[in-house]
């Protein structure tokens, strides 16, 4: 049995807690949201699914003193909140253990590591989908792989362990040795949705619905991918194309930056196009299209933010 710490009791968050609880592992949730927090401690974690709807009881706080320390911590919280939730890892992490970062968007794993040691770090991506419905309550949207690697070669051996711990645990997971270039592809398919549809108010299938926003996509992603290549990191040469084999296949759905727009909250277009930008002006590779995207979806939600 493992104590795992999730710092960030969202939808993705909640669930994997959840998953690794019903494995028998000693699991805490942090999160901000009092109200969230409440509910859980009082009810127990609703999870709804399409074949059932069961509760899984599990503690949850507000505050990290009061979560012990822990061999795992997990952190699922937007990439705007990193900075923080690397303090609360750092604070509750065992000498031994490792933290786990499974967000969206980069920057993630090098801010964390600032906050501990950087061969206690490993990075992945999860194709689980999750929603969150109500205080207390999750959708478990959609079951995918998910791939953990070290941050650090010397911390290969902790991302096998959290490998075969969450494939116990039901969730299919894979190690492997090149995670940036794993980020970077889940970091093309991101740029290549989010900011477009939250900026037209748009669903994801319907990029591939028109040749503008097609075109759109497509020069994001390419610019993305040269800031790749130059960068020494082999991404798919079929990124465009898989970009959009995934809007087709998330047709319905709203992406989760066009979610925050629609729900007029901060989102992660700092980790995502914006990303793109820093670190192509670090090499000198330009990227207009991105720029132009990161810069709208900044300005819209700077506007709304403020209460404009």
């Amino acid at each position: 049995m493992q104590k795992v710490g999730i710092i960030g009791a969202g939808a993705m968050g909640g669930l994997f807690g959840a998953l690794l609880v019903e494995a028998g592992h000693d699991v805490r949730l942090l999160d901000i949201s009092v109200e969230h927090v409440n509910n859980i401690n009082q009810n127990g974690l609703t999870i709804e699914s399409e074949s059932r709807t069961r509760v899984v009881p599990i503690t949850a706080t507000t505050q990290p003193a009061k979560m012990g320390k822990v061999d795992l911590a997990v952190v699922f919280v937007k990439s705007y909140h990193t900075a923080a939730a690397a303090v609360a890892a750092a604070a509750i992490l065992d000498k031994e253990g490792c933290v786990l970062t499974l967000q969206n968007g980069m920057g993630n794993a090098d801010t964390i590591a600032d906050a501990v040691n950087k061969k206690q770090v490993v990075a992945g991506t999860t194709s689980h989908g999750a929603t969150f419905l109500s205080p207390g309550r999750i959708r478990h949207a959609g079951i995918g792989p998910t791939i953990v690697g070290p941050w650090d070669s010397r911390g290969s051996d902790k991302a096998a362990e959290i490998a075969g711990m969450f494939t116990r645990a039901g969730i299919e997971t894979s190690a492997i040795d090149d995670v940036r270039r794993i980020l970077w592809e889940k970091l093309l398919i991101n740029v290549g949705i989010n900011a477009i549809t939250a900026l037209t108010h748009i669903k994801n299938g319907e990029i591939i619905d028109q040749p503008a926003t097609m075109a759109l996509s497509r020069a994001a992603v390419e610019e993305a991918m040269a800031v790749a290549a130059t960068m020494g990191i082999r991404v798919r040469e079929d990124a465009v194309e898989n970009v959009f084999t995934v809007a087709r296949a998330t047709a319905a759905n709203r992406s989760s930056m066009g979610q925050d727009v629609d729900n007029r909250r901060s989102t992660e277009i700092h980790a995502i196009n914006g990303a793109v930008v820093v670190e192509g002006g670090k090499i000198g590779v330009d990227t207009p299209v991105n720029k132009t995207l990161a810069a709208l979806v900044e300005t819209l939600q700077t506007h709304y933010c403020s209460g404009e």
